[in-house]
């Protein structure tokens, strides 16, 4: 199972590969990898009133890469702009359920965002666990009722910072099987 991490618009190399690492160890028997290509933001996806992107036009994009990619199982698009979905405020990311293509958002995860001092760690950890999630969400999984679980629904970055990085024993199963 090999799973490509694309760039989209400008997002910091060191982040993506600290997230790559923290990938290959939340999904056995996969091999993450960076792919050197980088697409440019879709200006259609831009909300000039809201000044945030729509995740879904994004999305849709990941999706067509994902399509054509060969020797890889799972795209994940990462980009650090504000992103929404019709309805909601904001999303940390969507995603293909189940699919081949995933999507996060950097923008809120960082603790400067919340008016919190720089935490790279933290950071970090908050993005594995919206990419996990959301390739989670790839493979068929649903959210999870268990608020620790990482396919739990994070409605806000406290939700996020609750929840584990791994499956619950509920899940963790389904997944198994899925790989």
């Amino acid at each position: 199972m090999e799973i490509g991490i694309l760039r989209i618009g400008q997002v910091d190399f060191n982040v993506l590969n600290r997230i790559c690492e923290n990938l290959n160890m939340a999904f056995p028997k996969t091999r993450c990898q960076i792919i050197s290509e980088t697409l440019a933001l879709p200006q259609e996806a831009l909300d000039k009133v809201r000044g945030q992107y729509r995740s879904d036009v994004i999305l849709s994009l990941v999706a067509g890469y994902a399509e054509k990619a060969k020797n890889i199982n799972r795209v994940l698009g990462v980009v650090d702009v504000d992103i929404y979905v019709l309805g909601l405020n904001f999303v940390f990311g969507e995603a293909e359920c189940p699919g081949k293509a995933a999507l996060i958002s950097l923008w809120r995860l960082r603790p400067e965002f919340y008016g919190a001092p720089s935490n790279f760690e933290l950071f970090i950890e908050r993005g594995t666990k919206e990419a996990v999630h959301e390739l989670g969400h790839t493979f068929g999984l649903t959210h999870c009722r268990n608020p620790f679980c990482v396919m739990y629904f994070s409605n806000s970055i406290f939700e996020t910072d609750r929840k584990k990085g791994i499956f619950c024993s509920a899940c963790y199963p389904r997944i198994q099987k899925l790989l």
